[in-house]
């Protein structure tokens, strides 16, 4: 099983299948077959992804200047892509900076503390691959239990839960 994300900054239509289509121009998402005149990206799994039933949710992370996710894990792996801004990723030592048009995936339980820009708004799309019974949940898990009850700056945006077609 893989999940790949493809840029087409001239538009694509797709068929339907396990894909999200996100078009860039009016910050909307949609599963399976869809057609996008401008900027668009698009995440297609490929494969099956094992027992059980499985989802694809497609959000938006939006951070103001300075904003943190502190050390986390999210139940599924997925594909990131920062819109603008830029946030850096801190892996167990492993830092690494992505800024507009840069993406990276993030396994199920990879322990990452995110850090945005201090001087401008940083936001990232992304599609994650879960277990069916997330649907309509949050899926991050702070590591610290102390860092549930500080402030989060971050604000996250579900475009769709879409479960898997056969």
């Amino acid at each position: 099983m893989s999940l790949v994300l493809s840029e087409h900054p001239r538009g694509v239509e797709t068929e339907a299948g396990n894909r999200v289509v996100y078009d860039l121009e009016r910050n909307e998402a949609r599963f399976g077959q869809w057609r996008v005149d401008g900027h668009a990206l698009v995440w297609e799994l490929a494969g099956d992804p094992g027992p059980g039933d499985w989802l694809l949710r497609c959000d938006r992370v939006d951070f103001p200047p300075g904003g943190i996710a502190y050390r986390h894990v999210h139940p599924g792996p997925g594909i990131r892509r920062i819109l603008h801004g830029e946030l850096t990723i801190d892996r167990d030592g492993d830092t690494h900076t992505y800024r507009a048009g840069d993406s990276w995936l993030e396994g199920a339980d990879d322990a990452v503390l995110a850090t945005a820009s201090a001087t401008e708004d940083t936001a990232f799309v992304r599609v994650l691959l879960l277990p069916a019974e997330w649907a309509g949940k949050r899926t991050i898990r702070y590591l610290d239990p102390a860092d549930e009850d500080k402030p989060k700056l971050q604000r996250a945006t579900v475009f769709l839960d879409e479960p898997l077609e056969p």
